[in-house]
């Protein structure tokens, strides 16, 4: 019997020989995975116990389709997180002190010990056919056959799976200084990757399990609630893509499942996705949209407003793209690859907004511009015209909110809101920040709120720490406190004329 039929023995004839038999054979790799993370024997041991406790409770629920090595690599991933923020720092440094006297002395391999620590991580930024395909391969020993079977594909399409998983995970290893080839990277992470676990542990694994934890130690049983509320939070920071999927695709469930296959609650979830903010959705917006089957979707829109539910509007992979309620100045602005105040189009362009969602495997900014022109009959070339423009120019240095980037920031962007009352009339405050980035990223945000091309012509260069408050009061507009507040703050100042510049012309071809 494979897993998931041994998982479904349990859960609906509550077999426990079928579980302590799925116990068995998985728990190497749950442990082996545990140990990379925590670097700790008996912390890896209780981390184990914490995933089966939650395969245990979840099986009844997990789709018949799922890989189970799959689930069970980001099942630990999650248990391991949790037992991390629980410890601190202190602990986690003594466990990895009491790591090297407990582990066995046997020769370790310097290449492991140097893919080690990083595998869990590499392993996590790939999607999820890539990863269970590396799982299959490299850690489960499955033929490529096997793995086409498993995935529902062929042979020659696992192959290349495995080996563009490889090139990511290689790429991934480089940039972090361990060099070496893929051949090298697979080889070493098919004969280290799972260690026998303590012999004692299955079935121990076993009974606490099959108890549903009612008898674990109470660190396990925190261990798990931490791990369910860290697995609750990754679904509910998808569902907003998940909304505007379900959505887009008027019906299409394959969208659903593909993107969060565990999730027995879609809807539930969906209903509770406003509660995910911009940050949020930066974050998961683009790995998110790698995970939707290839789709494209072109259509007047159902929504009052740009990006209702989905935080921001658009979401962007590499070619790939969602958005909702989209402006035809924008819409032409996509396609072609220019900013939207660089746009001009003619006085009959079509109104109102319109729903994108393009995940097609040879998606590009051509195939949007095909789309639109066969739908519109709107095509689009550049010319220099004479243009009103905004000019943003240096008024004054050591500005205290514009100072040179010490590189420790990792290019960060940020934005937070709040209001209040101030003589009883609401007051709105923004503040914008931009950590270790160049002036022009300040320069491509500025621009949205206003109706005309922004020039940089600071003479700035290099990366800089920017912090930008703006308050809005009664009556002011956006762009009118924006024009305020640079001076002062950044020492920069807008002015305004008429300049000869690159225009993206949009016309109508019959």
């Amino acid at each position: 019997m494979d897993d998931m039929a041994l998982l479904r023995e349990y859960a609906t004839r509550n077999s426990e020989a079928a579980f302590e038999t799925l116990v068995s054979r998985r728990v190497g790799f749950v442990y082996s995975a545990a140990l990379r993370q925590v670097r700790d024997p008996h912390l890896a041991e209780e981390i184990t116990q914490a995933v089966f406790i939650l395969l245990a409770q979840k099986a009844g629920r997990i789709p018949d389709r799922t890989i189970l090595t799959g689930w069970l690599f980001r099942t630990t991933r999650f248990t391991a997180l949790a037992q991390k923020r629980a410890a601190g720092r202190r602990q986690q440094h003594e466990q990895e002190v009491q790591m090297q006297t407990e582990l066995p002395s046997a020769a370790p391999d310097p290449l492991w010990e140097q893919l080690s620590p990083l595998l869990d991580e590499a392993l996590a930024t790939l999607g999820e056919p890539d990863r269970q395909a590396v799982l299959l391969r490299f850690f489960e020993n499955k033929s490529l056959a096997e793995i086409g079977n498993s995935l529902g594909t062929g042979e020659d399409t696992a192959r290349k799976r495995v080996s563009r998983a490889l090139e990511k995970l290689h790429r991934f290893f480089s940039r972090r200084g361990v060099s070496l080839t893929t051949a090298i990277l697979a080889g070493t992470i098919s004969a280290n990757s799972v260690q026998a676990a303590p012999v004692t542990l299955a079935k121990s694994v076993t009974a606490v399990a099959i108890a549903k934890g009612s008898i674990a130690a109470a660190s396990t049983l925190t261990l798990v609630k931490g791990t369910l509320k860290l697995m609750t939070l990754a679904k509910l920071k998808i569902a907003a893509l998940i909304g505007a999927a379900v959505i887009l695709t008027t019906g299409t469930t394959v969208v659903v499942n593909k993107v969060v296959a565990q999730s027995s609650s879609i809807d539930e979830i969906a209903a509770r996705s406003s509660s995910i903010d911009d940050s949020a959705w930066t974050k998961i917006s683009a790995r998110a949209l790698n995970e939707l089957p290839p789709v494209f979707i072109l259509r007047p829109t159902h929504f009052a407003t740009p990006g209702a539910g989905i935080g921001g509007g658009m979401a962007k992979a590499g070619n790939k793209m969602l958005g909702r309620a989209i402006p035809f100045d924008e819409l032409m602005s996509m396609a072609y690859d220019v900013d939207p105040a660089r746009v001009v189009s003619p006085p009959d362009k079509p109104s109102g907004g319109y729903d994108l969602l393009m995940t097609t495997p040879d998606a590009s900014r051509e195939q949007l511009q095909a789309e639109i022109k066969r739908q519109f009959g709107y095509v689009a070339h550049r010319d220099s015209r004479q243009t009103d423009v905004l000019t943003l120019a240096l008024k004054q240095t050591d500005a205290p909110g514009l100072r040179p980037s010490r590189g420790r920031n990792g290019g960060q962007v940020a934005a937070s809101s709040a209001s209040s009352s101030r003589a009883g009339a609401a007051v709105k405050k923004k503040t914008v920040t931009f950590q270790d980035q160049p002036v022009s990223i300040l320069v491509k945000n500025l621009q949205g709120s206003f109706d005309r091309p922004i020039l940089d012509r600071t003479g700035l260069t290099g990366n800089y720490d920017i912090s930008l408050d703006i308050t809005l009061g009664p009556g002011d507009s956006e762009s009118d406190a924006i024009a305020r507040a640079l001076p002062a703050q950044l020492g920069l100042e807008l002015v305004p004329g008429r300049e000869p510049i690159e225009m993206l012309v949009a016309e109508h071809v019959h």
